[in-house]
C-alpha cells in the first residue's frame, strides 16, 4: 500500500517537473508582452473566478503586462430587477435609459472593487501570498453615443471613441495591472454604457497587444463533429459569426471581436472557458492549449494531399532521397499512398509535407502510427512549417484513436526531440513495424504518446 502511494506520488511529481521544464520556452516568450484579458459578469460570479485571479497573479509575476476588461451584464440585470426597472434591447444591444444608469454604474463599480480586493489578497498559505499587485483603473476610455440606429435611439449606450494608450502603457511599465470596465466618459462629462468586448478589442488594437483573450462559457469553437478547433484563421470566422448570431449572441460577439482584432494587428486571439480551472495556464504554457486560437500567422493552410500534388511532392522529396535522408518512394507508390500525406501549398508550390501511416497492432499493443516523409522546402526551413504540419498529423492521429506515434530518422532526430518526441528503440516498435525495420539503414527510433 505504501509502495503504491509512493509510486503514485513520484509519478505526479515527475509529471509536474516535466510540465514545468517544458513551460520554460513559453515563460521566456511571454515575458514583457502585453495581454488583454476580457471576462464577463457571469465569470466573476463563477466559483472558478478565484482560480482565475490566482492565475492572473501568476502571469503578472512572470513579467507579463496585463490589461483586464470586465463585463457586468449579469450584475446589471440583477440591479435592474431589484430596482424594478427594465431596459429594452435592439439587435441584442441594451438601450441604456437615464433611469437605468445608476443601477449600471453600481454594478460596474461593485465588480471593480471586488476584483481589486481579490488581487490585493496576500494571505499566507495561499497562491496570492507575497503577490503585491497594484491595480489601476480610471477614465482611460473615452466614449461617444451609439446614436440612433434603425430609427431607435440608444440613449446612453455608447461606443469607444479613444483609448488612452499612453497612460495605460505607463501603468504597465510601472508593473501595475490595468483594470477597465464597460463604461466610458465623454468630453462633456457624461457616462456611457459600453460593450466590454468592444473595450477589450479597441484596447488590444490600440496597444498593439500581443494577445487578446476572451474568457466565456465555451472552451472555444467546435466543428460539426463536436471536436474542439484549436486553431482557426480570421477569414474562417465569418460563417461562425452568422451561425451563432441568434442562437448564441454572446459567443457571436466574442467571434466578431476576435475577427476585428485579428484584422487590425492582434496576431493571437484566444477563446477560453472561465469555468475550466487552469484554462489560462494551459493555453499559454502548453503546446496544445485548452481553447481556440484565432491567428493570421499562417498564410497557408495545412491540408490532405490529392493526386494533383504528386508532381510537387516528387520535386520536394527527390533531393532528400538522393542524400539518403528519406527513403525513396516511386511515383506509383506516392499515388497509391497520397491520402496519407498532408501538405502546405502556396501558389502551386508544395512547401512542406509529411505522411501518417497507421501501424497494425495486436490487442495487447497500443494503437500506433508512424509519421514519415517529413520535408520542408529549402527556402522555408527556418519557418515553423515543419512543426505546423507535424501538429496537423498529430491531431489527425488523435481523431483516429492513435495512442502513440513513432518516427524513424537518420539525420533529424534532434528536431523531433524538440517537438516532444523521446528516444526509443527498435524493440519499442509494434511487432508489425519491427518486422519491416531496415537494419542496414539503422534509423534512430523516437516515439511520442498522445
Amino acid at each position: 500500500m505504501d509502495t503504491n502511494l509512493s509510486e503514485t506520488s513520484q509519478s505526479t511529481t515527475l509529471q509536474y517537473v516535466h510540465w514545468f521544464r517544458h513551460s520554460a520556452p513559453y515563460i521566456n516568450a511571454h515575458r514583457n508582452k502585453t495581454f488583454v484579458i476580457m471576462f464577463d459578469g457571469e465569470a466573476v460570479q463563477h466559483e472558478n473566478f478565484k482560480h482565475i485571479i490566482h492565475d492572473i497573479a501568476l502571469l503578472h509575476s512572470l513579467g507579463i503586462h496585463l490589461v483586464l476588461v470586465h463585463g457586468a451584464r449579469a450584475q446589471i440585470n440583477q440591479n435592474l430587477k431589484a430596482s424594478q426597472l427594465t431596459t429594452p434591447f435592439h439587435q441584442h444591444k441594451r438601450i441604456t435609459t437615464r433611469e437605468s444608469l445608476s443601477a449600471i454604474m453600481s454594478a460596474v463599480g461593485s465588480i471593480r472593487l471586488q476584483i481589486e480586493a481579490l488581487l490585493s489578497m496576500g494571505l499566507a498559505n495561499s497562491p496570492m501570498y507575497g503577490a503585491r499587485i497594484d491595480v489601476v483603473s480610471g477614465n482611460l476610455v473615452t466614449a461617444k453615443p451609439y446614436g440612433i440606429r434603425d430609427g431607435v435611439d440608444f440613449q446612453l449606450t455608447g461606443e469607444v471613441r479613444t483609448v488612452d494608450t499612453d497612460a495605460i502603457q505607463r501603468h504597465l511599465e510601472s508593473q501595475n495591472i490595468v483594470l477597465l470596465g464597460p463604461t466610458g466618459y465623454s468630453t462633456t462629462g457624461e457616462v456611457f454604457n459600453l460593450l466590454a468586448e468592444e473595450v477589450a478589442t479597441k484596447t488590444a488594437v490600440h496597444l498593439k497587444a500581443d494577445k487578446l483573450i476572451f474568457l466565456g462559457k465555451q472552451h472555444g469553437l467546435v466543428n460539426e463533429h463536436q471536436q474542439l478547433q484549436r486553431e482557426i484563421t480570421p477569414h474562417q470566422l465569418d460563417q461562425h459569426i452568422q451561425k451563432f448570431k441568434d442562437e448564441n449572441p454572446e459567443l457571436a460577439s466574442y467571434l466578431k471581436a476576435a475577427h476585428e482584432a485579428s484584422l487590425n494587428g492582434v496576431h493571437r486571439v484566444h477563446l477560453l472557458s472561465y469555468a475550466y480551472d487552469g484554462a489560462l495556464l494551459e493555453e499559454l504554457f502548453t503546446r496544445d492549449g485548452s481553447g481556440t486560437m484565432v491567428t493570421d500567422a499562417h498564410y497557408e493552410d495545412v491540408r490532405t494531399a490529392n493526386i494533383q500534388d504528386v508532381g510537387g511532392l516528387i520535386n520536394l522529396l527527390r533531393p532528400l532521397e538522393e542524400e539518403g535522408i528519406l527513403v525513396y518512394r516511386s511515383r506509383e507508390r506516392l499515388e497509391n499512398e497520397i491520402e496519407k500525406f498532408a501538405v502546405i501549398e502556396r501558389d502551386g508550390t508544395i512547401l512542406a509535407c509529411a505522411a501518417l501511416y497507421p501501424i497494425p497492432t495486436t490487442d495487447d499493443e497500443l494503437k500506433s502510427a508512424e509519421i514519415a516523409c517529413v520535408a520542408v522546402h529549402p527556402s522555408y526551413r527556418k519557418s515553423n512549417r515543419g512543426s505546423q504540419i507535424l501538429h496537423y498529423l498529430e491531431e489527425q492521429a488523435k481523431e483516429l484513436g492513435i495512442q502513440q506515434l513513432f518516427i524513424l530518422t537518420t539525420r533529424t532526430a534532434h528536431w523531433f526531440l524538440e517537438q516532444g518526441f523521446v528516444k526509443a528503440s527498435v524493440d519499442d516498435l509494434p511487432n508489425a513495424r519491427q518486422a519491416l525495420y531496415n537494419y542496414q539503414r539503422n534509423s534512430l527510433v523516437c516515439k511520442k504518446s498522445l
